[in-house]
């Protein structure tokens, strides 16, 4: 089980968009998902609709440490993508966690959970430094941070999320390697020469980093997001052509590439997804 979490200091970067779309393409390849929602304004858990809502989520997960699936997880009607929704409504974990011993390791304990059932866990965070986002990332293989071709949010990645990663080092001494990090350009317009001088900069900057690296793939700003939102729908479903006269790629051509790069080892899966049809189903149906 690979486990992915979107993650950023940063408020209004995407993270939500990121998880649902990655999610909802890696289960048209016929992977098995669960999206986690750790956000305490729960977009994700809202973005799809359910065809099974379970009594508890995530509360019931990390403050009682509830054992049955059934309890937690809710089905979407996407073929093969669950999720566990974000119900912390007095916004009580956060404190919680913090005087607990295991506080910041508890989500990675949990997830052992779920590791015969999913084949990929995503997580989705809040955007802001908080225990809730230490603990998604001592939990994670693999940390996604979106961040916009803007100076200001180049800015809060160098004083917010890179801060982050220093912060969970030491946890190097209990034989947890924090995971690496992959900085996703998010919602690059096609012409504006500020973005890509921030791209250009960024890239640069992090051109001989091991830990922290900029993935080749770009998500474009493109109306086919919002509009795949607005439906309840995988981006790629809604569009799996390019629009005569666009430069940037489809929607599934962009999530396909960023599949591939944050999940190679279903390479052959990945590349059979065409968008074509839409494969929502209901719970019976699985």
């Amino acid at each position: 089980m690979q486990v992915i979490a979107i993650i950023s200091t940063k408020g209004g970067v995407g993270k939500t968009t990121v998880a649902a779309n990655l999610g909802g393409f890696i289960a048209d390849a016929g992977m098995r998902v669960l999206l986690i929602d750790l956000d305490m304004q729960p977009t994700l858990s809202s973005y799809y609709e359910l065809t099974h809502r379970a009594a508890g989520g995530i509360y019931e997960l990390l403050a009682f440490n509830e054992q049955a699936l059934p309890q937690l997880v809710s089905h979407t009607t996407i073929k093969g993508l669950d999720v566990v929704l974000s119900n912390d409504e007095h916004q009580q974990l956060g404190t919680l966690l913090l005087h607990a011993a295991d506080g910041r390791l508890r989500l990675r304990n949990l997830l052992q959970l779920f590791r015969q059932h999913y084949d990929l866990v995503v997580i989705d965070t809040q955007g802001a430094r908080s225990i809730m986002l230490e603990m998604a990332m001592l939990a994670a293989d693999l940390a996604v941070s979106p961040i916009t071709p803007e100076t200001l949010a180049a800015r809060e990645l160098q004083r917010g999320t890179l801060q982050l990663v220093d912060a969970i080092a030491p946890y190097r001494r209990l034989g947890i390697q924090p995971p690496p990090l992959r900085l996703l350009l998010n919602r690059v317009p096609t012409i504006s020469s500020n973005a890509k001088l921030v791209q250009q900069t960024l890239r640069l900057i992090f051109r001989e980093s091991d830990e922290v690296q900029i993935l080749h793939t770009e998500i474009p700003a493109i109306e086919a997001f919002p509009r795949a939102a607005t439906s309840s729908q995988p981006v790629h479903t809604i569009e799996h052509r390019r629009p005569t006269g666009r430069q940037a790629p489809a929607a599934l051509e962009t999530m396909r590439a960023l599949a591939r790069e944050l999940c190679p080892q279903w390479q052959e899966q990945l590349a059979c997804v065409s968008g074509r049809l839409n494969r929502r189903r209901s719970h019976v149906e699985r």
